[in-house]
């Protein structure tokens, strides 16, 4: 797996006074460094030795987000009084349940 497929992130952290590089795809893992770049440098470098550990050892490798398919649907269970007030607003929207769950989703 190629380790630019993943997806990163690079933010401050307040308590620990430097930059923390994290990878979606790898919760449990961070790295801290005293820039953006750095902190980047050192999370990719991590993915890259972790991915190297698990192809060795015949682990499963997580697939980056960005090649998974995604269908657009999903399940979601909800309180029967707010599916029901759902479907008011739906109707009195004159819009499906669905186009009106997907606005409320996307604002």
């Amino acid at each position: 797996m190629n380790v630019d497929h993943y997806t990163y992130r690079v933010t401050w952290s307040p308590d620990d006074g430097e930059h923390l590089a994290l990878c979606a795809e790898f919760p449990s893992l961070s790295w801290l460094a005293a820039t953006p770049e750095a902190a980047l440098k050192g999370i990719r470098q991590v993915i890259s030795e972790v991915l190297a550990d698990m192809k060795a050892s015949g682990e499963a490798i997580p697939v980056p987000l960005a090649e998974k398919h995604y269908s657009g649907e999903f399940r979601v269970r909800i309180p029967p009084e707010l599916h029901r007030a759902l479907a008011m607003q739906a109707a009195e929207q004159r819009v499906s349940l669905n186009r009106l769950a997907s606005a409320k989703l996307a604002g």
